[in-house]
């Protein structure tokens, strides 16, 4: 039995016409804005740095386990960026600032490890290590827009005291 023989549900609401013009309109607009905010701007030359930091790593087991985690830690912080601009819930946007920032602290610490390793030059380092300063303190400012009345707690606890 699949989904569509259920007689309970009505799936006359899921359509496979075109999409609104109005509505792709809305979405391309949000997504220019979104991919030229500052921050993600500063995000993705964060993941450029760290590429091509990356490259210049000989070919160890440890250094394809560097590789792989700075990859994906800094490709992550635009995404989490991104997801948390696409909705306006208080929490969900907190929830993806914390991930942005714990990304950012995990490549400020693998770089520590390729410096206390000698796998890099420490010159391409601190040019990694400039980048993040300067997120951060676009970071913060962009947390202290986030709009606390625009929220449904979620009963988990997070961002509230009571």
């Amino acid at each position: 039995m699949s989904l569509e023989d259920n007689d309970d549900y009505d799936f006359s609401d899921f359509s496979d016409g075109e999409p609104d013009e109005a509505a792709m309109e809305e979405i391309r607009k949000e997504d220019f804005r979104i991919r030229n905010m500052p921050l993600v701007i500063k995000a993705r030359q964060i993941f450029l740095v760290t590429e091509a930091l990356v490259q210049t790593l000989n070919e160890s087991e440890i250094a394809e386990h560097y590789k792989e985690a700075m990859l994906q830690d800094s490709i992550s912080i635009a995404a989490k960026i991104s997801s948390a601009e696409g909705a306006d819930l208080y929490t969900f946007r907190m929830e993806n600032a914390v991930l942005v920032k714990v990304a950012a602290r995990n490549l400020l610490t693998q770089a520590s490890g390729l410096k206390m390793m000698g796998l890099v030059d420490e010159r391409y380092l601190q040019v990694l290590r400039n980048e993040i300063e300067e997120f951060r303190f676009m970071f913060v400012e962009w947390v202290q827009s986030f709009d606390k009345s625009k929220d449904i707690q979620d009963n988990w606890g997070l961002f509230y005291e009571d």
